[in-house]
């Protein structure tokens, strides 16, 4: 990325930024604006009904146990597009973690009372942009295109393939794997990344924070080891 000036890779050789990666400057908030549109941070008491709720260890156990069940998908849509596999957990988790109740329901989901819809928050937007529905659908399509949002598999598959397809927006090689320890550049694509999918300005720094989470971390990249036979 540019130093301090759009996110977009504008160069074979960009410079390293510096200060925080979900640190943006006014010229890279008036780009994105621009760009993708964004909405500003989420309010004090959202912020802090947010931390709230991700004080409950309850509801942590019951998010970790969807993503366990989502890893697999996570892992092959991942190294299928070459994103980063925590990028998707991170943000994964944290939209799990905060949905409203019932809008898995499918006559809720069809009611056309939540815009996003999934594990991932994703609307029929993204299926538009991904070629995967019409810019006027007919209600049969928009109907279908709902099923799949509300299919947690497909939805994974659509979320990686946000990313991947704003990595590109951004100049990215679409095999660059973006790391946020490797390098500030990437530390910054990722945070552009995560605030491109959810459009508050505070929301790059909780998908970072949940990205470095031991348990999250553990959860992507362990492996289950069949028990070992005969007498311990």
């Amino acid at each position: 990325m540019a130093e301090r000036s759009t996110p977009a890779a504008a160069s074979d050789q960009p410079r390293e930024p510096y200060g925080q990666p979900t640190d943006f400057s006014a010229e890279e908030l008036a780009f994105l604006q621009r760009r993708f549109g964004v909405h500003g941070p989420q309010t004090p008491l959202a912020q802090l009904f947010t931390r709230g709720m991700d004080q409950l260890e309850p509801l942590r156990l019951n998010t970790l146990q969807r993503l366990q069940e989502l890893k697999p998908v996570i892992l092959l849509e991942a190294h299928r597009q070459h994103v980063n596999p925590m990028l998707i957990a991170g943000i994964l988790y944290d939209e799990i973690q905060h949905s409203k109740p019932g809008e898995d329901l499918p006559f809720v989901a069809h009611s056309g009372l939540f815009s996003t819809l999934g594990p991932a928050q994703l609307g029929l937007s993204e299926l538009m942009h991904q070629g995967r529905l019409p810019r006027n659908p007919t209600d049969a399509q928009i109907s279908k295109a709902r099923e799949t949002l509300l299919n947690p598999a497909s939805n994974v598959q659509l979320l990686v393939g946000k990313m991947a397809r704003l990595k590109a927006e951004l100049g990215f090689a679409e095999e660059r794997m973006l790391m946020a320890s490797r390098s500030a550049i990437d530390a910054k694509a990722i945070a552009t990344l995560a605030y491109l999918h959810n459009g508050k300005l505070d929301y790059p720094a909780r998908i970072l924070r949940y990205m470095q989470d031991p348990a999250l971390h553990g959860l992507i990249y362990s492996t289950q080891r069949a028990p070992e036979s005969g007498l311990i």
